[in-house]
Order: structure tokens, then sequence, then C-alpha cells
């Protein structure tokens, strides 16, 4: 027997599953990230009833009056741990008053944060920046879709990749600067029914700047090239936000 066949192989590297920054020229990491949950109902005749039971059960997140539905609501909900949402969060669904509502199957959507790379301070992306727009009372409308990227984006290179990031980023960051629009973004890879990428959170103060900066997406490379799908979208306005205890696992 050769020394080849006595060698048992060695166990390949375990994968690096932590978001990844940059801190003073160094590379930093965390391996932690937070899930967002939204869920749309029907014939809810009680939206402040719903938002008492939120608040009780202590959700981190917001509800949201369906501006499409006289009778619909729209809740966002964070936590670090997924297991929330088949335990706790779903006994709360499914007792009163949700029981009594309609749920929207085709809104169902479930992501969590990520870092691009070059983030300074990765407890600020990943938890407070998108716990504190959500609770934000002065961003009180909000549009939520999923989308889904053409498989041919994956295959550019990484110049070609962030230079047509960088263009859709711009425009994003300009609205936000004038202080019109807000987002959160989350990945949805294979937690998506439908199999979408990402989900958006558009939120502000207002809700036409939130329809603008949707119709001016269309225009940049990423959307008009490389996007296969868009929604449905979930346009709300907030009743009710709150910083439960959910969040922290």
């Amino acid at each position: 027997m050769s020394e080849s066949e006595r060698t048992p192989p060695s166990a390949p590297p375990a994968p690096d599953l932590s978001e990844k920054g940059t801190r003073d020229g160094g590379r930093t990491s965390l391996d932690r990230r937070l899930f967002l949950k939204f869920t749309a109902f029907g014939g809810c005749h009680d939206a402040g009833g719903a938002a008492r039971a939120l608040e009780e059960s202590g959700v981190t997140g917001a509800l949201y009056l369906d501006a499409n539905d006289p009778r619909g609501i729209g809740i966002v909900a964070a936590s670090e741990d997924p297991d929330h949402f088949v335990t706790g969060f779903r006994d709360l669904l499914g007792a009163p008053p949700f029981d009594r509502m309609e749920h929207k199957a085709e809104l169902d959507m479930l992501g969590r944060t990520y870092s691009i790379g070059y983030e300074s301070d990765l407890e600020h992306v990943l938890f407070e920046r998108p716990i504190s727009r959500i609770a934000d009372p002065a961003l009180r409308w909000a549009i939520w879709y999923p989308l889904r990227r053409a498989k041919s984006f994956a295959r550019l290179s990484a110049d070609d990749q962030r230079r047509i990031l960088a263009e859709h980023g711009t425009l994003g960051h300009r609205y936000g600067a004038a202080g019109l629009a807000l987002d959160v973004r989350l990945a949805c890879h294979g937690l998506d029914k439908n199999d979408n990428d990402f989900i958006i959170g558009l939120l502000g103060a207002e809700l036409f700047p939130l329809s603008s900066i949707v119709q001016s997406m269309r225009g940049t490379e990423q959307t008009s090239r490389y996007l296969e799908s868009l929604g449905p979208f979930f346009v709300g306005r907030a009743v009710w936000q709150g910083r439960g205890r959910t969040a922290a696992s």
C-alpha cells in the first residue's frame, strides 16, 4: 500500500461565514447578523389591538396600514435569532387578534442583514442602523419588496459589478442625503420561496419620494439590464413602531 493510500485526506477548511468590514486600514469581522420577517394580513378590523399585541410581546419592528387594502396591515419584525420566527413570533401570529385575519402569503418576506466589506462599524450596519430606521417615528411611510437579479450578473467581473452597483448606490445616497428616503437592505438567498435575492425596505416621512426613487432606479444599469423581477410591493404607513426585546439573541 502506498503512502498516499495509507494517509487519509485532510478535511477542507471550513467556510468563513462572518460579515466583513474595514477599520483603520485593517480587516474586521463579525459572525452575527439580524433577521427580519415581513408578514401581511387582510381582514384587520382593529389595527390598534394588533399594535398592542406586538408591544406586549416585546416585538422589535413596525406595524403598517396597507395603502392598497382598507382592512390590510403589514408587520416587520426583527430578531438576531431566527428560531424566534418559528417559536414566539409564530405563536403570536397564531393567537388573537391575528388568528382572525387573512394571511397574505404572497407578501411573506424573510431576510438577513449583511455587509459589503468596507463598513467600519459592523455592529451599527448589521443591527443598530436597520432597527433605528424601522423604529424611527419620522420615517412613517414604507415600501417593502423583494427583487431577483439576473443570474448573468454573478458572471460579471468584480470591477463591472462594483461599477454597476456604485451607479445604483449613488442614486440612493442622493435621496438619503436630502432626507427624502432611507433604506433597509436584506439578503434572502435561499430564504425566499420565489428564489429572490434581496429584500428592500424604503422608508421616509412622505410617500412620494419613495415612489420617485423606485422610478429613478429604473434607469440604472442594474435595474434595466440585470434584474429579473421586482415585487410584489407592500405600501403602508406606520401606526406602531417599537424597540422591544426580540432583536437580541
